[in-house]
């Protein structure tokens, strides 16, 4: 696999949960949880991009690597590549994995699959998806769904999406997929990435990987069995204390 560059994006702005990169989990911040699940992987130099200094001193004070970027930035993919092109100019990295922030719960291995989709020349960004399991999730609008077709006959462990959604997609007998929302890009998929502007569907949606999907670009996803908590609320942020705490 070619050099790895793994983004961890955090800021501390947040409607729903405020300061959350900095919310304590079992006396360890939870950017800092995150960041030690990305070095577990060992699968690439890990770099946590923030505009906050308490969040880069917090990183460093564990031993990582903390940058700082821009706070105006849109998206969590405008922050991974100012990132990147700060610290690696030198075009060494091919891949860039941007890992999301509040994911304390993460399985290390995740990591890894995410990369392997990008095996294939002709894939742009890899992810991951898990079938949905929980029949209430099947039709919860914060559950986003990849909508995908077999890369090949007889591997239903790699898709290619075809489209993601909020709502119940596809009808019919058979599987729905969680979309876990990892992404693996090529550095020039990423470099093209943050200079579209943001499409129909995407707004529409409001699934920043739709843009990629409008543009013609590539996007294959490793199917796992587990999918890590995400951390948006009071609620998630007590589940992820007692996850981490059993």
């Amino acid at each position: 696999m070619s050099p790895t560059l793994i983004v961890i994006p955090a800021r501390l702005a947040s409607t729903r949960l405020p300061d959350k990169p900095l919310a304590d989990i079992g006396g360890k911040p939870m950017i800092v949880h995150v960041w030690e699940r990305a070095m577990a992987a060992e699968s690439g130099r890990v770099i946590v991009a923030t505009d906050s200094p308490d969040i880069a001193h917090t990183i460093r004070k564990a031993g990582g690597e903390a940058i700082m970027t821009r706070a105006d930035h849109v998206s969590g993919s405008d922050r991974v590549f100012e990132a990147v092109s700060k610290v690696d100019p030198d075009l060494d990295a091919e891949i860039v994995v941007n890992l999301q922030g509040d994911l304390p719960t993460l399985d290390p291995a995740l990591i890894k699959a995410c990369l392997g989709p990008l095996a294939d020349r002709a894939v742009d960004i890899a992810t991951l998806a898990a079938v949905i399991r929980e029949e209430h999730e099947k039709t919860a609008p914060q559950v986003v769904k990849l909508i995908g077709s077999e890369v090949a006959s007889g591997r239903p462990d790699r898709l290619r999406a075809l489209y993601f959604t909020r709502a119940t997609a596809p009808s019919g007998e058979g599987p729905l997929y969680h979309h876990i929302g990892i992404y693996a890009f090529r550095r020039a998929a990423l470099e093209r990435f943050v200079t579209l502007k943001p499409s129909p569907l995407e707004l529409r949606e409001k699934l920043e990987q739709l843009r990629a999907l409008e543009h013609g670009m590539r996007i294959d996803a490793a199917v796992v069995d587990t999918v890590p908590l995400g951390v948006d609320t009071p609620e998630d942020l007590e589940r992820a204390r007692k996850l981490l705490a059993g």
